[in-house]
């Protein structure tokens, strides 16, 4: 890549961004404006910022080297997020949060669940889970967009780390979600461009889709023995049944993640912002096809560069990688692709990045500002001329760069399925509780709540293989890497947290009643869509 070329590019595609982040900031007239852009996004701008939010520089460099080590079978975590983060959550769940949002008038996921449930420690608890959990998800996105810069501009991985973070920062800072919303938009644009672009060249450049998947299946032998004992069967077949392979692509990878995307904090709070449900309804073609796009493209693509790989060094994917598979995916592109697309893809690189980073970052600030310290009564920090959502963007921008710095490599898709994971135990049971079951009550849901976050948490400390032996909280306590053994060893956490958390919500909802005015209920359509 041209260096020479490639910063006027950028510089040009910040000044774009920065345009549209002051255009966000000059429509900023309001705590609404700040928070839910004022309930009145162009249905088509929240579909495209909804999934540029989704899918970050994890679903391309952290979960196509995924793919490039297991194979298709990742591709039903695409389905997954067509399915569920699409339609379930615009169609079914959408229209039922923006309708109890502008009811309860909240303009955050943790106030929504708390006036819902009239609960000031559901409001407190949720919003500091969001703020302490959500940088380790913050930082693996930093991550994947530092390493892209690191391996195409042979740029310092801690300065790119560093460029991303003022960048995002900045526009945050002075312009809420409605600077979020307009540059992740612009975002999406650049991004499904790049993907469709990809997919195109890089099948071609095998001959086409036949040839590129006839190719991989016959390339079964050159699997890793290591991977073929822990099940294994080659890169266009699931792994064998109940193996450690399957569990790990079973309950992490497709489940853990496409069943936590319902729980998001930060793509609940994009259903608030349209004005009637006709706008979300609106939202799911547009949604659908980025989705398809920009999950399926790298899943395939991560699979199919064992065949390039092999045919340029010999080795196979990860084995060319140096054993990283968060480097796959930059390699592949450097590799297979001509020298133009390397410049538009890294601002696809830099805006999945970006888009991600900053809708984080503005749930992580609202979380601090809105639903800890508002909520506890405090409204402003002496000494200290910043609001208080404001001063979050900067703790939180802190707290995701000190995270990219210390996390291990090869991380992006463990933490990203951490935090949908996580999310969804502790908050998806609660969450369609207050949509869907007028009987559930205050005590169930912040049973629910704790129960969820600590039977998480508590399967990554000791039963979880990966996240325990890194950890070692489990081998310093008692001797043992993990308490107990495989299979659970390779479920993800929240096949187990969920069922139990919702038992519990539901159990304790039915023996602790809550007497909830049913007149915040009663609004009818015509005023909500006002």
């Amino acid at each position: 890549m041209n260096i020479s070329i490639m910063i006027p590019l950028f510089i040009l595609y910040v000044i774009l961004m920065s345009g549209l982040a002051y255009y966000g900031y000059r429509k900023t007239t309001s705590e609404a404006d700040y928070l839910v852009g004022g309930r009145n996004i162009n249905p088509i701008i929240m579909a495209l910022s909804y999934g540029a939010t989704l899918q970050s520089t994890s679903a391309i460099i952290g979960f196509g080297g995924v793919s490039a080590n297991l194979g298709f079978g990742t591709l039903w975590l695409a389905f997954m997020n067509i399915l569920f983060g699409i339609f379930v959550a615009f169609a079914l769940f959408g229209t039922r949060i923006r309708k109890l949002s502008v009811q309860l008038d909240t303009h955050t996921f943790s106030s929504l669940l708390g006036k819902r449930y009239q609960s000031k420690f559901i409001t407190v608890f949720s919003g500091a889970m969001i703020f302490l959990f959500m940088p380790a998800y913050t930082g693996v996105v930093l991550i994947g967009g530092g390493r892209y810069l690191q391996e195409t501009l042979n740029m310092n991985f801690d300065l790119a780390i560093f460029i991303l973070a003022i960048i995002v920062g900045g526009y945050v800072i002075s312009g809420g979600i409605k600077a979020v919303m307009y540059t992740d938009a612009f975002a999406a644009f650049v991004m499904l461009i790049g993907m469709i672009i990809f997919l195109i060249i890089g099948y071609h450049s095998l001959g086409g889709v036949f040839d590129a998947h006839s190719t991989l299946t016959a390339m079964e032998n050159l699997v890793p023995e290591s991977l073929v004992e822990q099940g294994h069967q080659g890169w266009t077949s699931m792994p064998e049944a109940g193996s450690p392979l399957w569990w790990t692509m079973i309950s992490t990878i497709i489940m853990g993640v496409g069943i936590g995307v319902l729980a998001q904090p930060q793509l609940v709070v994009r259903t608030m912002t349209v004005k009637n449900n006709q706008a979300l309804h609106r939202s799911v073609l547009v949604g659908g096809i980025f989705m398809f796009f920009l999950t399926s493209g790298p899943f395939m693509l991560g699979a199919i560069s064992n065949v390039q790989f092999y045919n340029t060094t010999g080795e196979i994917a990860v084995q060319a990688a140096g054993g990283n598979i968060d480097l796959v995916i930059p390699m592949l592109i450097n590799g297979m692709m001509p020298d133009w697309f390397l410049y538009l893809f890294t601002l696809t690189l830099i805006s999945l990045a970006i888009s991600t980073i900053s809708s984080l970052i503005h749930v992580q600030a609202s979380a601090f500002g809105e639903d800890i310290l508002k909520t506890l009564g405090i409204t402003q920090i002496p000494g200290i001329k910043l609001s208080l959502s404001r001063l979050g963007v900067i703790i939180g921008m802190v707290g995701a760069v000190f995270m990219a710095y210390f996390l291990p490599s090869g991380v992006i898709a463990q933490a990203t399925s951490f935090w949908f994971g996580i999310c969804g135990a502790g908050f998806l049971p609660t969450l369609v509780g207050a949509l869907y079951w007028k009987r559930a009550s205050r005590i169930g849901a912040i049973s629910s709540i704790s129960v969820g976050f600590a039977s998480s948490v508590i399967g990554y400390l000791f039963f979880n293989a990966k996240v325990a032996t890194a950890i070692g909280l489990s081998s310093a306590l008692f001797g043992k890497e993990t308490l107990l053994g495989f299979p659970l060893t390779h479920i993800h956490p929240l096949l187990y947290a969920l069922p139990i958390s919702t038992v519990v919500f539901i159990v304790v909802s039915l023996k602790n009643p809550t007497k909830v005015d049913q007149k915040t209920y009663e609004v009818e359509d015509s005023v909500v869509n006002q």
